[in-house]
């Protein structure tokens, strides 16, 4: 009798949770591209937008974060962003009007941001090809100086030790 029990309370929690997902799934529009540019359209609303090795383009408003990795995020003008914007290895550019809730990061680019652009976080700008080496070469390194070492582990522990004659 309490395996029937469990059987039926098994059963209606499955048919609660397939209730349930389409309702979550339509509060959220998160989006994650990738090689294949977004674009929020004006008049749109979407939620956290992932691009990687590709760009966004925001002229509707973002209910979340905005994150593109090595390529461009254009905030236009009247565009909102509820949350962060950043971009690593690309530029981040603010038109007139456009609005970012959160904070506006570029590692290896530029943060271009227009006059009557808002930002109500933090501005960071880390350019240059010195943040390229210490965000991408510096991790390599590391790796390969571990993957060394137990390599010569290995070839150290397979050497024969030579006997006392």
């Amino acid at each position: 009798m309490p395996i029937e029990t469990g059987r039926t309370i098994l059963r209606i929690l499955v048919l609660f949770a397939l209730l349930a997902a389409p309702a979550l799934a339509q509060k959220r529009s998160d989006r994650v591209q990738f090689n294949h540019d977004i674009f929020v359209e004006p008049g749109q609303k979407s939620g956290d937008l992932v691009c990687v090795n590709c760009s966004i383009i925001v002229r509707g408003e973002v209910a979340g974060d905005v994150v593109a990795v090595h390529g461009n995020v254009v905030v236009e003008q009247g565009s909102q962003v509820a949350g962060d914007a950043t971009v690593v290895f690309g530029d981040l550019r603010l038109q007139s009007g456009a609005q970012v809730a959160g904070d506006a990061v570029a590692v290896g680019g530029t943060v271009r941001r227009e006059p009557q652009a808002s930002v109500a976080g933090d501005i960071t700008s880390l350019g240059g090809i010195g943040w390229v080496l210490l965000v991408v070469l510096l991790p390599l390194a590391f790796v390969g100086g571990m993957i060394a070492l137990i390599v010569w582990l290995i070839a150290r522990a397979r050497r024969p030790t030579p006997v006392p004659a």
